[in-house]
């Protein structure tokens, strides 16, 4: 249960990055303050359930389509979001194609990277605990 609500905090906290990232780099990408949150959540949910059905997808249909089902999946996320909340807008194609490009590529990083960095005492007292023994 605690891993499971760890990543949980760890897709909410690296999907925020993304899109804030995304937003900061691209002229055409804008997330609105007041609905950040709704923002961030909504993308997050949507990734968290659509991924495994795009990838499931893939893996019988299209073998080869598979490692391009995480950008799907996160342009599928960015049109959701985009549709259903008034936290983010992205105005133009090529800003659409680029900003599921930059979103997965943060939030991949992000998602690798963050659990270092939250739960580094949590590591920190586990490797103590290794040398006592």
């Amino acid at each position: 249960m605690i891993r499971l609500v760890a990543s949980g905090v760890v897709s909410l906290v690296a999907s925020a990055v993304a899109l804030v990232v995304g937003a900061a780099v691209l002229d055409g990408m804008a997330l609105e303050p007041d609905g950040f949150v709704v923002a961030v959540l909504v993308f997050t949910v949507v990734e968290v359930i659509v991924e495994p059905l795009i990838r499931q997808t893939a893996f019988r249909s299209a073998p080869a389509l598979l490692g391009s089902s995480a950008l799907v999946a996160t342009l599928a996320s960015l049109v959701v979001t985009v549709a259903v909340t008034d936290g983010l807008r992205i105005s133009d194609a090529g800003t659409w194609v680029l900003a599921t490009v930059l979103v997965w590529a943060v939030a991949l990083v992000a998602r690798f990277l963050l659990p270092f960095v939250v739960f580094k005492r949590v590591f920190a007292e586990q490797r103590a605990a290794g040398h006592r023994r």
